[in-house]
């Protein structure tokens, strides 16, 4: 019989918040497939969990996805870990989940710790619609442009952040947002100096800036989606300079200008331009 590959939920800071059953799962594998094998040590030695562990991760997740599988269908069973919270979220392991999944492999899901769920749930913001990016891009344009893309939402936005980049994100976000958006910043979740803090950008500016020490740690960074009567505003915009743009250049070049001055998504704008 084929074995069971299962994605077993990790603590993303508390070490006690770990299931009962992750641990029994974990105990039991033949294999746990560890993101960073010296990270996973420490906690795997808290519960004296005594399983092989093999070292899996992005530089290496397409080359030894296969031979994973090849074990997983002889019949050992293995765990797939991240350094913390639910693998797969902006961590390594999709790959070899379909490919798994291609085989006839079964793939069983052990829930427990998400960052992006636990700062959700204490940040104040709406949590009945929303959209999570994973991380954002390295470079300021492209950071810029990827903001611009989601400042129009009607859905609460997470992504992570890290602790090099955040004083740019937070000031690009600013640019973008203004200075009324409200945000959320969480970082250090179930640690010892766990901070959640939800206010307008201008204040969130000056909390990062006022100690380095703030800028420290993962951030996950929730965005609230946009106001009704902003949305609306935005629209009108769009809805005057759009045809004045369009006798003056093609629809993709009207677009991406409009998506400039509106903060509209540039391909909510193209679909605009081509549709009168």
């Amino acid at each position: 019989m084929n074995g069971t590959l299962y994605i077993v939920a990790t603590p993303i800071g508390n070490l006690d918040d770990i299931t009962f059953r992750a641990i029994e799962i974990l105990k039991n594998v033949d294999v746990i497939l560890a993101e960073d094998t010296r990270h996973s040590k420490r906690l795997l030695n808290h519960y004296d969990i005594k399983a092989d562990l093999w070292a899996f991760h992005d530089h290496n997740e397409k080359q030894k996805s296969q031979v994973i599988v090849n074990d997983l269908l002889e019949g050992k069973n293995m765990a797939l870990i991240s350094d913390a919270g639910t693998p797969l979220i902006s961590d390594p392991g999709y790959v070899l989940v379909r490919e798994a999944k291609k085989a006839g492999v079964m793939v069983s899901p052990i829930p427990g710790p998400s960052a992006m769920i636990s700062a959700m749930s204490a940040s104040g913001i709406a949590s009945d619609k929303f959209g999570f990016f994973g991380f954002l891009p390295n470079k300021q344009t492209a950071r810029i442009k990827a903001i611009q893309a989601i400042a129009h939402t009607d859905q609460t936005v997470i992504f992570y952040e890290s602790p090099k980049r955040i004083l740019a994100c937070a000031q690009d976000l600013q640019s973008v947002l203004g200075d009324e958006r409200i945000v959320c910043f969480a970082k250090e979740l179930t640690k010892s100096f766990e901070t959640i803090k939800t206010d307008t950008l201008p204040n969130l500016l000056d909390y990062l800036q006022e100690d380095v020490t703030h800028q420290k740690g993962e951030f996950v960074i929730l965005i609230s989606s946009i106001d009704k009567d902003d949305k609306m505003a935005g629209e009108e915009q769009l809805d005057k300079i759009l045809p004045i743009l369009l006798v003056e250049m093609g629809a993709s070049k009207a677009a991406k200008l409009a998506a400039k001055i509106t903060g509209i998504d540039k391909k909510y704008c193209y679909q605009r331009a081509i549709d009168l």
